[in-house]
């Protein structure tokens, strides 16, 4: 790949990743990952400064600024990002550096805490504003009520200054995030994947009870103005902020030379694993504020300070033991247990090992030593088997011939990797099927929790999805049996289950859990076709016309709805009162039938979301990135590096005025 193809593939790759990241809370890959990204772009900018254009990564801050929480309010004092560096080598650099442009400068080494900026301004010792990052630049997120109800958040000051303005990390801690995705496992939802994700997305939603439910904590670690005081370092800032009561960076220390400094960096690596809650990093800065002034800041990063990042932690661990389990369609996964060791702030103790190919691959077995890492440091993986440390007696894994909760014999699928039970009445497989069924993509019963499931197919009450409709029946024993607990908590889920009848039939249809068939396929076949009857009816050459389908999921839905027992399973159902039929929406056309958009920007009156269910409403396709085939860019405010392909690609751009009228004209 020349340089030039590699820089803009670099360039989509970072964008992807900085939206998952900053409007998503949703990273695909970790911090270590994206930080390499971001230096290969650099490396490849200082060979080739032809190449970089307003819309490069290295030349922007942060997200964009968005509405959830409130207005947005424009900053006093940028938010900016920090300089990476990766290795001792940079960071002897970086000390030499200041020491060459200032006369004995001093350093503070601090933990760089993993969770989302947040700005506090007081006036007369009276908290006024509390504003998130947005685009790091002009303008962030006004979430001064969500802030007022975090624990660390003083609304005022014992010894109030005229004006102060200080920047700090909203987290969660590790004990805090687990409980917060017990009770959304408790109430089936959505668990959150990492405690930054968690507390980013708390801070940003509207519910202050929930925010304050949630437990976010906060340290301060800078004074970005101030009026009254005349600090002169940055440390003499964190001895008042700390007489009001307010929480710096724990465990900061004081250097004057590169090896003190490195020190600092590397005790706190040390320690990383021990704190109870997530850092990504240790932040290098100067402690004089004037220094700070005179050195001053590029466009996205100031002069005066680095991050140093560390590598993904590595852990060795012995293998204790390989379980199998057996997921809803028969696909049978071994998971490695192992002594547990500590990663990224958290205990672990399980990690797939995928199939027999990946065991093999890795040569593993119970009893081996093996390095454990974190994905995204978020999941747990083996990297591989330490031979050095294999005893005797230890030999590959090989997944058993037969279903470990049914007994049926296995087969391996042609054509990949999988090991399978073939058996549909596998309790196995009824209960991961249910799971699916009820899950909120699919038919939505809020409270089917996954013990509940276990328990009522154990126990012989569920033995399909059919069978989830006649609990009814079964109310008495259930109640006695104490299976969901007494009468309330077993009125309200036979209450959820009923309300789940009139679902639409799409929701009915992704419950299945048909392979290749998720939640947009299904919708799009359903509109086609309106009716569970008639998509049950419908041939291969039939079922290709629907956009998306191909062959493929075509030939899934006809295998599924060709099966005797679906077939019953579905009369059941239908005599049971459940939807089959679409339900059709108010306002909904196909007035933007075979038209795809990209949404992107800040629009005047709608969120990004009702824009995208308006189009979809009327017969549009939505889509994250630009493209030849992109009929329309909808463009709001901050439109950024969309907007500028698209004009390169001679894609229309329209506004949220525009795309009103284009669905008016039905």
């Amino acid at each position: 790949m020349s340089p030039s193809d590699r820089y803009e593939e670099l360039k989509r790759l970072i964008a992807h990743h900085a939206k998952q990241y900053y409007d998503q809370d949703d990273p695909e890959i970790s911090d270590y990952d994206y930080d390499q990204l971001m230096r290969e772009l650099r490396e490849i900018e200082q060979e080739h400064p032809e190449f970089v254009t307003p819309d490069s990564p290295s030349q922007r801050v942060g997200g964009s600024a968005k509405r959830e929480a409130g207005v947005l309010v424009r900053h006093n004092v940028p938010m900016l990002s920090l300089q990476d560096v990766f290795s001792k080598e940079e960071v002897f650099a970086f000390v030499a550096d200041m020491q060459e442009q200032l006369e004995n400068p001093e350093f503070v080494v601090e933990y760089k805490i993993d969770g989302l900026s947040l700005v506090l301004r007081y006036e007369n010792g009276v908290l006024k504003l509390a504003e998130t990052r947005g685009d790091g630049i002009n303008f962030g997120e006004d979430v001064t009520a969500n802030a007022k109800v975090i624990r660390d958040v003083k609304k005022k000051l014992k010894q109030p200054l005229p004006y102060l303005e200080v920047r700090g990390e909203v987290y969660m801690t590790n004990e805090d995030f687990m409980k917060v995705n017990e009770r959304q496992e408790m109430a089936g939802k959505r668990l959150f994947a990492n405690p930054r994700n968690c507390a980013a997305g708390t801070l940003r939603q509207l519910d202050t009870a929930v925010t304050k439910e949630r437990g976010l904590s906060l340290f301060i670690f800078n004074i970005q103005q101030e009026r009254g005081a005349g600090f002169l370092t940055h440390t003499q800032g964190y001895e008042y902020l700390k007489k009001q009561g307010i929480r710096v960076i724990e465990d900061y220390r004081v250097c004057h030379t590169a090896q003190e400094v490195w020190e600092a960096v590397c005790a706190i690596g040390e320690n990383r694993g021990n704190l109870p809650y997530d850092i990504d990093g240790a932040v290098v800065k100067l402690n004089s504020l004037a220094d700070r002034e005179r050195l001053g800041a590029t466009s996205k990063v100031p002069r005066w300070a680095v991050a140093y990042k560390y590598p993904p932690e590595e852990k060795v661990a012995k293998i204790l033991d390989i379980e199998i389990s057996v997921g809803r369609t028969g696909r049978i996964t071994p998971t490695a247990v192992f002594e547990p060791v500590r990663l990224c702030g958290t205990s672990v103790s399980r990690a797939t090992l995928h199939n027999q190919d990946f065991i093999d691959q890795l040569d593993v077995g119970i009893g081996d030593y093996v390095k454990v890492y974190k994905s995204g440091e978020i999941i747990p993986k083996i990297r591989e088997v330490v031979k050095e440390r294999r005893e005797p007696c230890v030999h590959r894994f090989q997944i058993p011939d037969v279903c470990p909760v049914c007994g049926t014999k296995t087969v391996r699928e042609k054509d990949t990797a999988d090991t399978k039970c073939p058996s549909p009445a596998c309790p196995a497989q009824i209960e991961r099927r249910i799971i699916n069924f009820v899950s909120r993509d699919a038919m939505d019963i809020k409270g089917f929790g996954t013990v509940y499931i276990e328990e009522l197919v154990r126990r012989g009450y569920i033995r399909d999805i059919a069978d989830i409709f006649v609990l009814k029946d079964h109310r008495g024993n259930m109640i006695e049996e104490g299976i969901i607990g007494k009468e309330k908590n077993t009125d309200k889920l036979l209450d959820a289950i009923e309300g789940a009848k009139q679902r639409d039939a799409y929701q009915l249809l992704t419950g299945f859990g048909i392979p290749n068939v998720g939640k947009a396929a299904a919708k799009a076949v359903m509109k086609h076709f309106g009716t569970i009857e008639r998509l049950a009816q419908a041939q291969t050459e039939e079922l290709t016309e629907v956009p998306d389908i191909g062959e493929v999921s075509a030939g899934c839905i006809r295998n599924f709805f060709a099966d005797e027992t679906n077939q019953r399973m579905i009369a059941r159902m239908k005599e049971a009162g459940v939807n089959m039929e679409r339900i059709v929406q108010e306002g909904e056309s196909d007035c933007l039938g075979g038209m795809t958009f990209v949404i992107t920007g800040t629009l005047p009156n709608m969120e990004r979301k009702q824009a995208a269910e308006l189009i979809e409403r009327n017969g549009g396709k939505v889509s994250g990135s630009v493209s030849k085939k992109t009929t329309c860019l909808l463009a709001g405010e901050n439109a950024g590096s969309k907007l500028t392909k698209a004009e390169s690609l001679g894609v229309r751009v329209i506004g949220e005025a525009e795309l009103l009228e284009m669905v008016k004209e039905k």
